[in-house]
C-alpha cells in the first residue's frame, strides 16, 4: 500500500521537542503533484504566535547546545546521519510523492546527499576555532568563533531535503539552534527529517514549522529574537527577506534564482558533451532548479549538429509517475507553476523565427490529473527575449548561436542573475578564460552535474548573498568572531 492509498496523515509541528498544532487551530491540505485531486497530508497553518513559540524554544535551548564540547555536537550529527541512512528509501519515496521529483534521478540522490552532508559537517565540528596574534610579551590576543544564536531557515519546495542539507547540519554543528520553515507545497520530507532528528537532539534545538511564507515565514524574518535568516527561494521574495532582516540588523544569507548560461565551443559537439548539457538542463528535475543551464549558447559551426543530437537524446527521457523507477522526469510542483511554465512555452511557440527543436508534448503519456510538463528545446531565440532573461523554473531550453568568445561572454553576462554557468571545450585554455570572465558564483567546466560537498556554493548579482555547503560557508554564515585581548602579569 502506498502513502496515497493509506490516506492522508495529519502532522503537527515540531516545537520544543513536542508535536503541536497551530495556535489558531488552522491547517493546510497538502496535495501530491502526481494527482492534483489527492490530499496526502494535513499540516498546521502557523502564524506569528507559532513563530513566537518556536523561537522561544530555540532561544531556551541555545545556551546548553552552544556550550557543549564540539565532540558532543559531532556525535549527535553522526547519530542523525546513521538514522537518515536507514531511512533513505523512505525519504526518497516521500520526496517523490511530496515534490513530484523522480525517485531514481532526483529523490533518492537527494536523500543520500542529506546523509553525506550531515557526516561532512560532523567532521568539521572541531574547525570552529579562532586564531592568536603574536604581539608584545605581556599580551595574549586571540579570537573565538561563536555561534550566532537562533537561525531561521526558510526552505523552498523544489528540493527540500537537499536545501535542508545545505543549512541544518552546518548551523547545528557550529552551535546554533534553529527554526526551520518548510515550504507549504512540499512540507512532508522536512517534517519527517525533524522527526528523525528529534530522536537525537535535545528539545528546542531543531524546531520545524509549516504554513505560508507570507504568514509564518514573514513572522520569522521580522522576529526580533531570530539572529540569522537563511533563505532559499526566488529573487523577488529574497529581496524582501534581505530588506526586512537587514533592516533590523540581523544576519541573513540568500540563495536565489538563476538563468545560467551553458556555453559549448565548436570542438565539443560530442555525445559526451550532449550528456553533460542534458545534466545541466536539469530536465530530470523538471528544470525546477536555480542552477538550470537554461540558456544554451552553441557556436554557429556546430549549432544545428549539436541540437539534433540533444533532441535525439532528450526524446529518450520518460516523463511519468515519479515513484516509478523507469521515470526520468517527474511532475511540476503545483498548478500555478505549471501554468507559468506553460505560458513561457506558448510564448516561445508564438515567437516569430523560433524553431521547435524538440517538443515532448507530442508523445506525452501521463496521468490525467498530474502536473506533468514535457521538456521543450527552442532555437532561433534572442538573448534579450523574456525566454532568455527570466527564470522559467520549468523544462524550456532556448538555444542561441555565437561566433566569438567576446560575444558569448557578453551575452552570458547580460543578465541580472549570476548563480551558475557551464562551459564546454577541449581547449582548456579557452574554457578557463571563459570561466574566469563569467559573472557567476559557480562555474563548471566540461561537466553539468550538481553541487559538490565542501565547495562553497552561492551566487553573484541578483542570485544571492553568502555561501553554503562548505567549511567557509559554515564559518562565515553561522558564526561570528569575538576578539579578546589580555594583558599578562
Amino acid at each position: 500500500m502506498t502513502a496515497v492509498d493509506a490516506g492522508p496523515r495529519t502532522w503537527g509541528m515540531l516545537i520544543d521537542g513536542q508535536w503541536v498544532d497551530a495556535a489558531a487551530g488552522e491547517s493546510i491540505e497538502v496535495i501530491t503533484p502526481i494527482d492534483r485531486t489527492q490530499v496526502i497530508a494535513t499540516v498546521p497553518r502557523a502564524r506569528a504566535a507559532d513563530a513566537d513559540r518556536a523561537v522561544a524554544a530555540a532561544r531556551a535551548a541555545f545556551p546548553a547546545w552552544s556550550g557543549m564540547p564540539f565532540a558532543a555536537r559531532q556525535r549527535a550529527l553522526l547519530q542523525i546521519a546513521d538514522l537518515l541512512e536507514d531511512a533513505v528509501e523512505e525519504l526518497a519515496a516521500l520526496t517523490a510523492l511530496d515534490t513530484g521529483n523522480a525517485i531514481r534521478t532526483q529523490a533518492r540522490p537527494e536523500a543520500t546527499l542529506l546523509v553525506d552532508v550531515f557526516r561532512y559537517f560532523a567532521g568539521l565540528a572541531g574547525e570552529v576555532k579562532g586564531v592568536t596574534l603574536p604581539t608584545a610579551p605581556d599580551q595574549l590576543q586571540y579570537t573565538r568563533r561563536q555561534p550566532l544564536g537562533v537561525v531561521a531557515a526558510i526552505l523552498p519546495w523544489n528540493s527540500p531535503l537537499m536545501i535542508a542539507a545545505f543549512k541544518i547540519p552546518a548551523a547545528l554543528v557550529a552551535g546554533n539552534t534553529m527554526v526551520v520553515k518548510a515550504a507549504e507545497d512540499a512540507p512532508l520530507t522536512i517534517l519527517r527529517l525533524g522527526e528523525i532528528c528529534s530522536q537525537v537532539l535535545p528539545a528546542g534545538v531543531l524546531n520545524v514549522v509549516t504554513g505560508y511564507g507570507a504568514e509564518i515565514g514573514e513572522a520569522l524574518v521580522v522576529h526580533p529574537d531570530v539572529d540569522k535568516v537563511s533563505f532559499t527561494g526566488s529573487t523577488a521574495v529574497g529581496a524582501g527577506v534581505g530588506a526586512k532582516a537587514g533592516g533590523r540588523l540581523a544576519h541573513f544569507s540568500l540563495e536565489l534564482g538563476g538563468k545560467s548560461p551553458c556555453i559549448v565551443f565548436p570542438d565539443s559537439a560530442t555525445d559526451e558533451v550532449v550528456e553533460q548539457v542534458l545534466l545541466a538542463s536539469r530536465f530530470a528535475r523538471q528544470s525546477q532548479s536555480c542552477t538550470t543551464g537554461s540558456r544554451l549558447f552553441l557556436h554557429a559551426d556546430i549549432h544545428d549538429e549539436f541540437l539534433d543530437k540533444l533532441a535525439a537524446r532528450t526524446a529518450r527521457l520518460k516523463v511519468g509517475d515519479p515513484r516509478d523507477e523507469a521515470t526520468d522526469i517527474g511532475a511540476i510542483i503545483n498548478d500555478k507553476q505549471w501554468q507559468r511554465v506553460e505560458g513561457y512555452y506558448q510564448e516561445g511557440l508564438a515567437r516569430e523565427g523560433v524553431r521547435v527543436v524538440y517538443d515532448g508534448h507530442q508523445t506525452l503519456d501521463v496521468p490525467e490529473h498530474g502536473f506533468f510538463h514535457a521538456p521543450v528545446i527552442l532555437a532561433g531565440a534572442d538573448n534579450s527575449w523574456r525566454l532568455a532573461q527570466e527564470e522559467i523554473f520549468g523544462p524550456v531550453l532556448v538555444a542561441i548561436p555565437w561566433t566569438t568568445e567576446d560575444e558569448v561572454v557578453a551575452m552570458a553576462n547580460a543578465s541580472h542573475y549570476g548563480l551558475a554557468a557551464f562551459v564546454f571545450s577541449k581547449d582548456i585554455g579557452a574554457a578557463l578564460r571563459t570561466a574566469h570572465r563569467i559573472d557567476s558564483g559557480w562555474v563548471q567546466v566540461n561537466q553539468g552535474g550538481g553541487q559538490q560537498i565542501g565547495q562553497s556554493y552561492g551566487g553573484m548579482k541578483s542570485s544571492g548573498l553568502g555561501r553554503e555547503l562548505s567549511l567557509e560557508g559554515m564559518l562565515e554564515g553561522f558564526t561570528q568572531i569575538k576578539q579578546i585581548n589580555v594583558r599578562l602579569g
